[in-house]
C-alpha cells in the first residue's frame, strides 16, 4: 500500500449508466493499493442525490451504499456522496430546508459519510446573489452532518467559456464571493482552465487559490468519456499535465473515471505513480504499459490493449470499419471483465446521447 503526498481518490460523476456495485468494489480493492484514499458516489444516474433528491430513497438503494461505505473503510478508503439540490427553494420558511435536513440525516444515519460533497453544478447560474445562496446551503448543511469533510462543486467550476454558453452568463466576482463566505475548512472542486483540462498549470492554480481563499480541489475530467463525442472512444493512456509539484498547490485530486470501471484503473494508476515518482522519473509510455499489467493482471490481455491503443482510444467506435470485427473478434476471445467492457463498447452499449445528459 504506498504513501503518496496528495489526497487522491475517484469522484463517480459521469453521465450514463452506472457501474454495479461489484464493480466499485473492484475498483476499489485496485486503486486502495496505489495510495487512493476516497471515492464519492456521485453518478449522473443516482436520481435520490439529484432531481429527486426529494423523493423516499429505496431501502435496497440505502443498504447498497451502506455496504459499498464498509467496503472502502476496510481498506482505508474514505467513502462520501455527492448530492445536488436540484431546484431548491431557499426563501425563508421553504420546505427544502426541511427536506434538505432530512436527507442529510438519512444518509448520516442509514449509510455514514466520511464526506459529504454537495455539487451546484450543471445547473442554470446566472443569479447575482448565486453565491450568497449556495453558500448559505452549505452552512446549513454543515451545521447538521457528521461527515468530516465538506466538499463543495461550485456552478462555475472551470474558466471555460462553455459553462457561461450553457448555464448562462457567471456572476460578476462569483468565486471570489463564494470564496469569502465558505468556512475555510470546506473543500472547493476545480476542473482547471477547462471542463476537460489538457494540464493544471502551477500559475493557474495559484491564481484560482487566490480567488477561492484555499488551495482547490482537482475535479480531473479524465478518464471520463461521457459525452456524445467522447463515448466514441475509450480514455486509457497515462495521464499526462499533471505535474507531481501541484502536490502542494491543491487540497486533493479527484479523477472522474470512464464509464468502464475495469478500464478506467489503468490512467488512474498512472497518476499515483505520477505523484509517487516525482516529475523527474516518470515516463507516460513505460508507466502506461506497467498500469496495463497491474490493472488487468493478464499479460496477453495487457499486451492486445497497448497494441490497439490507437484504434482504442483515437480512431473513435464509428470510424473503425473492418476493424471493427477484428476487435471484437480479439476481445470477444478473452475471459475477463476488462475485455468484456471493451466488447461492450464495440457493441454501443456505453454511447451517450444528449437526451441522456439532459435528463439525468
Amino acid at each position: 500500500m504506498y504513501a503518496l503526498p496528495v489526497d487522491l481518490g475517484i469522484v463517480e460523476g459521469y453521465y450514463g449508466r452506472p457501474w454495479c456495485w461489484a464493480d466499485r468494489a473492484r475498483v476499489v480493492d485496485t486503486l486502495a493499493a496505489h495510495g487512493y484514499r476516497f471515492f464519492l458516489y456521485a453518478p449522473k444516474a443516482a436520481a435520490p442525490l439529484r432531481r429527486g433528491w426529494r423523493e423516499p430513497f429505496e431501502p435496497a438503494g440505502l443498504a447498497s451504499l451502506a455496504g459499498f461505505a464498509a467496503h472502502c473503510r476496510a481498506r482505508a478508503v474514505r467513502f462520501g456522496v455527492g448530492l445536488s439540490p436540484h431546484g431548491f427553494d431557499d426563501a425563508p420558511g421553504s420546505a427544502d430546508w426541511t427536506r434538505l435536513a432530512a436527507r442529510v440525516a438519512l444518509l448520516d444515519a442509514e449509510v455514514g459519510l466520511d464526506e459529504l460533497a454537495l455539487l451546484f453544478d450543471d445547473i442554470r447560474g446566472d443569479d447575482p446573489r448565486l453565491a450568497d445562496r449556495q453558500a448559505a446551503i452549505v452552512d446549513f448543511v454543515a451545521r447538521r452532518t457528521r461527515a468530516r469533510r465538506l466538499l463543495v462543486c461550485p456552478s462555475y467550476y472551470s474558466d471555460d467559456p462553455v459553462l457561461d454558453r450553457a448555464f448562462g452568463a457567471r456572476p460578476a466576482g462569483y468565486l471570489e464571493r463564494l470564496g469569502a463566505l465558505l468556512d475555510p475548512a470546506v473543500r472547493v472542486f476545480w476542473t482547471g482552465e477547462e471542463v476537460c483540462s489538457r494540464e493544471f498549470g502551477a500559475a493557474h492554480l495559484s491564481e484560482v487559490a487566490g480567488r477561492l481563499r484555499r488551495a482547490p480541489m482537482l475535479w480531473d475530467n479524465y478518464p471520463v468519456n461521457d459525452g456524445q463525442r467522447m463515448s466514441q472512444v475509450l480514455h486509457l493512456r497515462a495521464f499526462t499535465g499533471r505535474p507531481a509539484g501541484n502536490a502542494s498547490r491543491v487540497s486533493g485530486h479527484a479523477i472522474n473515471p470512464a464509464l468502464q470501471p475495469v478500464l478506467s484503473c489503468i490512467p488512474a494508476i498512472t497518476l499515483a505513480e505520477r505523484y509517487r515518482a516525482g516529475d523527474d522519473a516518470y515516463a507516460y509510455g513505460a508507466a502506461f504499459a506497467r498500469a496495463c499489467e497491474a490493472a488487468l493482471g493478464d499479460a496477453a490481455l495487457a499486451r492486445s490493449v497497448r497494441e490497439d491503443l490507437i484504434l482504442l482510444q483515437d480512431t473513435g467506435l464509428d470510424r473503425l470499419g473492418e476493424r471493427h470485427g477484428e476487435l471484437r473478434a480479439r476481445y470477444g476471445a478473452f475471459d475477463h471483465p476488462a475485455a468484456r467492457e471493451i466488447v461492450d463498447w464495440l457493441d454501443g452499449g456505453y454511447r451517450i446521447t444528449d437526451e441522456i445528459v439532459r435528463t439525468q
